[in-house]
């Protein structure tokens, strides 16, 4: 059964960068090895087995792809419940793409959803054709997460991308629609999480790196926080929001084992 605390883990930004893994990332995992936990993520460009092997790759460890749960995951999974047999239209990663054809079937013409996922594949016509089939069909529109940008890493160089909150804004201003979001900080993406591990808020714990979506949506559904800040939100940045503040504030994963030592959150 392992021990009580449950952890959820953001991982780009909180275990690697690129394909470089932080410093403390594989004595982290190792302090958590005996604890149910979970690799949770917004990107749905890669799908969970893909993302097992690079993180073997790293050195951080032969992971189950049960054990990684992606937004396109999630994604696929609530559009099976919301309408069995599923047909969808969708623009974005392979990841995306996989997920949504293992569980519905690809229409262009009869979707009942319009999915937006975070890779290329939006242009003149993949747009034209989702606007036609929200506005004509009366299709419903999709967002695997609200990410406005993402943070990519090649040889140690930094650059951003647009997120799935860039890509799926033209189908929303086109076509008055808001789009149905499934990833952090919406709660369906946590909830997904915590049925997997058949644990509840109170026993979980959120490790990520960004305030605004792996903090803020972690603390509304009642887990306790921790920010370790080694991705977009850097030590000495001001903390965005003073009433919801996370329970551990760290500026590595090296501190936050030692913190979570000090707390007891790590004995069984």
């Amino acid at each position: 059964m392992g021990c009580g605390t449950a952890f959820l883990l953001d991982m780009d930004g909180v275990l690697y960068h690129g394909d470089r893994a932080l410093p403390g990332a594989r004595e982290f995992l190792d302090a958590i090895s005996d604890h149910p936990h979970l690799f949770l993520t917004n990107n749905p460009a890669r799908p969970p087995g893909e993302v097992a092997k690079r993180l073997q790759a790293m050195g951080l460890g032969e992971i189950p792809r049960e054990r990684i749960l992606t937004t396109a995951e999630a994604t696929a999974r609530w559009l099976s419940r919301e309408k069995p047999g599923f047909r969808y239209f969708a623009v974005g990663g392979h990841g995306l793409h996989q997920a949504l054809a293992e569980a519905g079937t690809e229409d262009p013409e009869q979707a009942d959803f319009v999915v937006v996922g975070e890779g290329p594949g939006l242009d003149f016509d993949s747009l034209t054709t989702g606007i036609n089939l929200i506005l004509s069909r009366g299709a419903r529109l999709v967002a695997t997460n609200p990410d406005a940008t993402v943070d990519d890493w090649h040889e140690g160089k930094h650059r951003v991308l647009p997120g799935c909150g860039a890509l799926v804004a033209p189908f929303e201003v086109a076509t008055e629609r808001e789009a149905v979001v499934i990833g952090k900080p919406e709660p369906l993406l946590y909830r997904m999480a915590m049925e997997r591990l058949d644990s509840t808020p109170e026993a979980c714990v959120m490790v990520g790196d960004r305030p605004d979506t792996d903090i803020t949506g972690a603390a509304r559904l009642g887990m306790r926080t921790a920010l370790v800040r080694t991705g977009r939100f850097p030590p000495g940045a001001p903390w965005p929001d003073p009433l919801l503040r996370p329970d551990w504030d760290v500026a590595s994963l090296e501190a936050l084992t030692a913190a979570f030592r000090e707390a007891g959150v790590l004995r069984c």
